[in-house]
């Protein structure tokens, strides 16, 4: 079946997703020639950050944590899969993709492809962490969607 992630690894990949993220929309607002996009992608960039360090409190506590066998092989083995098709899951790919955008319409659309890959990701962690952190990861889920909805408005202006 080859590497399969345990949760708590599951959980750093997504602070790595986040970290890139950052580093992606922070190259993106400094080269992008519309003050409007700069704006997003600069606010995008503190949401990322902030999300950094609550995945740094989940995995505090998820390491002690095993998910239910039931799931746990099987569950696992998806979230792998997932992980390993999610770009920005591979430290410094953020700052790759973000200087090769020629303009601000690509960087909108490679940012809508990272929110909605996040989303499909972060659907999948729930699985494998404990059920009392869903809800923050269910917020962070809200606020992607938030993320994609801003930047399919500015998709519309630019």
């Amino acid at each position: 079946m080859g590497n399969i992630f345990s949760a708590s690894e599951i959980v750093e990949l997504g602070i790595q997703i986040e970290k890139n993220g950052m580093v992606f929309y922070n190259i993106l607002a400094k080269q992008s020639q519309d003050d409007k996009a700069g704006d997003v992608f600069k606010y995008l960039a503190g949401e990322e950050e902030k999300h950094i360090a609550v995945f740094k409190a989940i995995l505090d506590k998820v390491e002690k944590y095993e998910p239910p066998k039931i799931y746990a092989d099987e569950y696992l083995a998806y979230m792998n899969a997932l992980a390993s098709e999610h770009i920005f899951t591979k430290a410094g790919q953020g700052e790759l993709i973000a200087k090769k955008m020629k303009n601000d319409a690509e960087a909108i659309g490679a940012g809508i492809k990272f929110e909605e890959d996040s989303i499909v990701f972060y659907e999948g962690m729930k699985k494998v962490i404990p059920e009392y952190d869903h809800k923050i990861v269910e917020e962070l889920i809200a606020q992607e969607k938030d993320h994609l909805k801003k930047l399919i408005d500015l998709k519309g202006q630019i």
